[in-house]
């Protein structure tokens, strides 16, 4: 195996462990949190959108493509090659995360966490999907 071919394969295992512990999500019910949980869903989405993007990354680059490492591109790119089946959902948790990092009230945890159970878990799960068919 050459080096691109193990980095993106490595890199889905880390997204695959990443979003095994964020699917616990739909176990779960905004209005019955604490604050700590919600903040702790919050972190795992972080976590699995910067794996997922990165992912999506290496595997591009496997396939061939010349890519930029940066969020934005990579998102774009990889709808338009059909990785990615909803673009915006995608440009959303960019800017979900990138104003997360900025942010640090209750109301904003309340709404980011509905997104992240409604619009951007669903979007994540697809792409899990699409990447976990490719390993195979």
């Amino acid at each position: 195996m050459e080096n691109k071919d193990v980095r993106w394969f490595q890199r889905f295992q880390n997204f695959s462990r990443a979003f095994a512990l964020l699917s616990e999500i739909t176990n779960y019910d905004a209005e019955q949190m604490e604050n700590l949980q919600k903040e702790g869903f919050i972190q795992r989405f972080e976590i699995v959108f910067d794996l997922a993007w990165k992912t999506v990354k290496d595997y591009l680059e496997y396939l061939g493509h010349d890519v930029q490492p940066s969020p934005r591109p990579v998102i774009k790119m990889a709808f338009e090659a059909g990785i990615i089946k909803d673009g915006q959902a995608f440009i959303n948790m960019l800017a979900a995360r990138n104003a997360m990092s900025h942010t640090y009230d209750e109301e904003s945890f309340a709404n980011i966490f509905t997104q992240i159970k409604d619009e951007f878990f669903p979007a994540l799960r697809k792409l899990y999907v699409f990447l976990k068919k490719e390993t195979s």
